[in-house]
């Protein structure tokens, strides 16, 4: 493992600085790979031995705040693949490049042992889903996290909520329908831009309720009335609630019927082993999805969500067949699934989803999760005359079509049974991001929360100097 500075600075310096960080509890820094000097995304920053982390973005940089009181503890960079990096937290130097070097094992090396294991990547994934009982926390605990929820174009923002959240999870083995619960705690920032973009979702709506369309103007409608709009198609696909209690949840919900990554796993999905990582240390296999026999669907209501070939990838720890990661896409597989998401969002890659998970006491929890989408809304014309449209001056096929991004990062795992007994009497378990909450900057200061990109920046800038929704 080797750790390089960029910038060399005199000895005086070093020391100056040095002492500063000593002070100070913000840490920052690049991830980079070694050989490439590429920045490596979703690298794990974390205080070992504690729920305190955070993750890269898409520049390899991280921002995490640490409690005084942690300073004599382990500093942990670590991505999939790659040889970790551990620093004493004083010692760390804000501001440094930290390059990562590749670690591959080899498959000989690991699959030649006594015991009797699954070789298939089908096996392995089974075997894996069978241990979820005794991997996955078997005792209630609460997590506090941050949620970023954003909605673009190819342009521009659309709308962005940045919220601290609570799950509730009974366990592992209780179902998730009744027994988990999200609530917004705060909100940092709140932008929504979607007013004249939401009509065909508006109609949608009035259709939903037992009512006419007919011909639609923003002008002619009321603010609150879009607003309702805009909140039940969240909800019918990716809001809170269906991400975590829906099939989605690939990992979590595999013990319900009908689960994606259930019973009967291998009628609609085949794995196959691809090669051995490393993870801190750890070995863990890498598999590839593919497509089985049958389409997946969601089983949304009132939305076509069927006729999908799934494809991404599985990991999976060599010595107790934990699911480290899983990244996993549903593309358009059938004729009608095709056409639609041809004419409805212009790409066949309809649900996109990255879950990954980190050990605290011998059990995996949710550390991060990455889910995007396209959504429906109302620019230029959308049928099979849509050639036509396109033609017409001022065009622009960059605004047309949307997608959400949900991401939200974990940092911090409660198992007292006195705390979450509290939380759960005293917390309204609202997973509403539309409500309205007054910015706490106490709060925020000492919170974890992502650390947004350079063209993120710029993107939210520009969505900030725009008039919102809520403004009539």
């Amino acid at each position: 493992m080797k750790y390089f500075k960029k910038n060399h600075f005199l000895t005086i310096a070093i020391f100056f600085f040095c002492a500063t960080t000593f002070a100070q509890s913000e840490l920052k820094g690049k991830v980079a790979d070694f050989l490439t000097y590429q920045p490596i995304e979703s690298a794990s920053v974390y205080v070992k031995n504690t729920t305190i982390g955070s993750i890269t973005n898409a520049d390899g940089n991280f921002f995490l705040k640490v409690p005084q009181k942690h300073l004599s503890d382990t500093l942990v960079i670590s991505s999939i693949g790659y040889k970790s990096f551990n620093v004493v937290i004083a010692d760390f130097e804000n501001g440094s490049d930290i390059f990562l070097e590749e670690d591959v094992a080899s498959l000989d090396e690991v699959v030649i042992i006594a015991d009797p294991r699954p070789t298939t990547g089908n096996g392995i994934v089974q075997k894996a889903i069978e241990k979820l009982s005794s991997n996955l926390p078997e005792q209630a605990y609460l997590q506090k996290g941050f949620l970023r929820h954003k909605e673009r174009n190819k342009k521009e923002y659309k709308w962005l909520v940045e919220s601290a959240i609570t799950l509730y999870d009974s366990s592992y083995a209780a179902g998730a329908k009744d027994n988990l619960k999200l609530n917004v705690d705060e909100t940092r920032k709140s932008y929504d831009l979607r007013d004249v973009d939401s009509l065909f979702t508006y109609s949608a709506y009035l259709k939903s309720i037992g009512s006419k369309a007919g011909n639609l103007n923003r002008n002619s409608i009321e603010t609150s009335a879009l607003v309702d709009a805009i909140k039940w198609n969240d909800s019918r696909v990716n809001g809170l609630e269906n991400l975590f209690k829906g099939k989605l949840n690939l990992v979590r919900n595999s013990n319900v019927t009908g689960a994606l990554l259930g019973k009967n796993v291998l009628e609609k999905h085949q794995f196959h082993m691809d090669t051995v990582l490393v993870d801190n240390g750890r070995k863990l296999y890498k598999i590839k999805i593919n497509k089985g026999d049958d389409f997946v669907g969601l089983n949304t209501p009132g939305i076509y969500n069927e006729g999908f070939e799934p494809k991404g990838w599985i990991y999976i720890y060599y010595d107790n067949y934990a699911i480290k990661k899983v990244e996993y896409e549903l593309v358009a597989g059938s004729d009608v699934q095709k056409k639609r998401s041809k004419s409805l969002y212009d790409t066949q890659n309809i649900h996109k989803l990255i879950i990954t998970y980190r050990e605290y006491d011998g059990k995996m929890y949710p550390n991060y999760i990455y889910y995007e989408t396209p959504k429906l809304v109302n620019i230029g014309d959308r049928s099979s005359d849509r050639t036509k449209t396109e033609s017409e001056p001022g065009f622009d096929k960059g605004e047309q079509y949307y997608y959400t991004i949900q991401e939200i990062l974990f940092n911090e795992i409660i198992q007292d049974p006195e705390i979450i007994s509290r939380e759960l009497r005293e917390n309204e378990w609202s997973a509403d991001i539309f409500l309205s909450k007054p910015y706490n900057a106490s709060f925020w200061k000492n919170y974890n929360v992502l650390l947004e990109s350079k063209e993120e920046e710029k993107l939210i800038q520009d969505l900030t100097k725009r008039a919102s929704l809520y403004k009539e």
